[in-house]
């Protein structure tokens, strides 16, 4: 074996040479049943985290300007709580932050239907710690998704 080879392997990590081995793990959200494009398909990492960013961006806005009147120091702690707030009321009952809707995101049950308010808190209270957002699994679902068992899916 050439030493490239082996280094190239490494360097694509272990999904890359199961691929190589002929495993086939299909597109995401496959398992889930859902459509490989288009609407309904389970949505890429760029727009979750772009509507993420709008909607911490947009209660940041919130807190600086109206709440702590200017105060940097305790915008902080008020933009998680407003971040918070809204995920839990708007994908509780619509199923969207302002944020994923611009993008033409949804966040829906596993089964497709509404996720319902309970599933919401949770998610969202994953979602307010970071850490499980930022585990995946291939369908490209975060554990906070996984533990609400719920997904992001186009509109």
């Amino acid at each position: 074996m050439d030493n490239r080879q082996a280094i190239g392997s490494w360097l694509s990590g272990p999904r890359a040479a199961a691929e190589d081995m002929g495993v086939e793990f299909g597109y995401p959200g496959q398992r889930l049943g859902l459509p490989q494009q288009g609407p309904g398909s389970a949505a890429r990492f760029g727009r979750r985290l772009g509507g993420v960013a709008i909607d911490w961006i947009a209660c940041q806005v919130i807190a600086y300007g109206l709440i702590t009147g200017g105060n940097a120091t305790a915008t902080g702690n008020w933009t998680l709580l407003l971040f918070v707030a809204l995920s839990i009321l708007t994908v509780g009952t619509v199923g969207f932050t302002p944020g994923k809707r611009l993008l033409g995101l949804r966040v829906v049950a596993e089964d497709g239907g509404r996720l319902g308010f309970g599933r919401a808190v949770l998610r969202t209270l994953l979602l307010a710690l970071v850490i499980p957002a930022l585990v995946w699994d291939r369908d490209g679902r975060g554990l906070h998704d996984r533990m609400a068992r719920a997904v992001q899916v186009r509109i």
